[in-house]
């Protein structure tokens, strides 16, 4: 049974006199904890369609549902990363965690446990009562997915979550949310701009079209895992890597021509 079903979706922008149609007719099902990065070039829908699915933005039709249950905007079995960072700058880094859990329900003892449980998890005990002004870019990315994991939902949402991070944080970053997505057992849609990222962290990439306004194109990532920085350097990673791009150009040169 697919965790998140996506049917028939179609949604369409005011455009001047008009509307701009964004997404027509898309249908996709991602199963449970599985991985999926969606690209495309710009104005693909790619962030559309993720805030949709997090209940952010309402469709002109179709059906998002989690678990067969047809969502009805944001909830808990719904977790969000941006890549802003959307830490309340008022609270520290335990504090933050300790909001979204109590508006979840939990308990103020019990927030302050899982809150901290939580920051070990993405190694930041030490910083639990440092504001997010004092911390650095990967480290509000950290406590914004410690966050979004907190409460456990079922699916996480993440949109370019590393975009605004050097390399190396950008590296370490991936690699601490592989190991938060197998111990989690979580279902991941995760929107990217960088190809290797989503072949790095993929069981499949999805690729929007600009033109067809929807799925042009599903690749299966059949990469073993658990992967290091040397999978990149091999003949499949490169093979599939350049078959996405030159997908995504092609796009690109297509749209140019209408």
């Amino acid at each position: 049974m697919a965790n998140l079903t996506i049917h028939q979706l179609n949604k369409s922008f005011a455009f001047e006199k008009t509307r701009r149609e964004v997404l027509k007719s898309l249908s996709l099902s991602i199963k449970d904890n599985e991985f999926v990065s969606v690209v495309g070039a710009s104005g693909c829908g790619k962030s559309t369609l993720l805030s949709i699915i997090a209940g952010l933005e309402d469709t002109d039709s179709g059906q998002i549902l989690v678990d067969d249950v047809p969502i009805n905007g944001p909830g808990l079995d719904r977790g969000v990363v941006f890549q802003t960072y959307t830490l309340l700058p008022w609270l520290t880094a335990l504090q933050n965690i300790e909001f979204a859990l109590k508006a979840a329900g939990y308990s103020a003892a019990a927030s302050r446990k899982v809150a901290r449980e939580h920051l070990e998890l993405v190694k930041l005990s030490k910083f639990a009562n440092v504001y997010p002004n004092q911390l650095s870019g990967g480290m509000k990315q950290r406590v914004a997915i410690a966050r979004a994991i907190s409460y456990r939902p079922k699916i996480l949402l993440m949109d370019e979550p590393f975009g605004a991070l050097d390399a190396i944080t950008r590296y370490q970053m991936q690699e601490l949310l592989t190991k938060i997505w197998e111990q989690h057992r979580l279902t991941v849609m995760f929107i990217t701009h960088d190809v290797e990222e989503a072949i790095y962290l993929s069981d499949r990439v999805i690729m929007l079209s600009v033109k067809e306004k929807g799925i042009k194109q599903i690749f299966d990532v059949n990469l073993p895992r658990p992967r290091d920085k040397e999978v990149m350097s091999s003949q499949a990673f490169i093979q599939l890597h350049r078959e996405i791009l030159d997908n995504i150009h092609q796009d690109i040169d297509s749209e140019s021509l209408l």
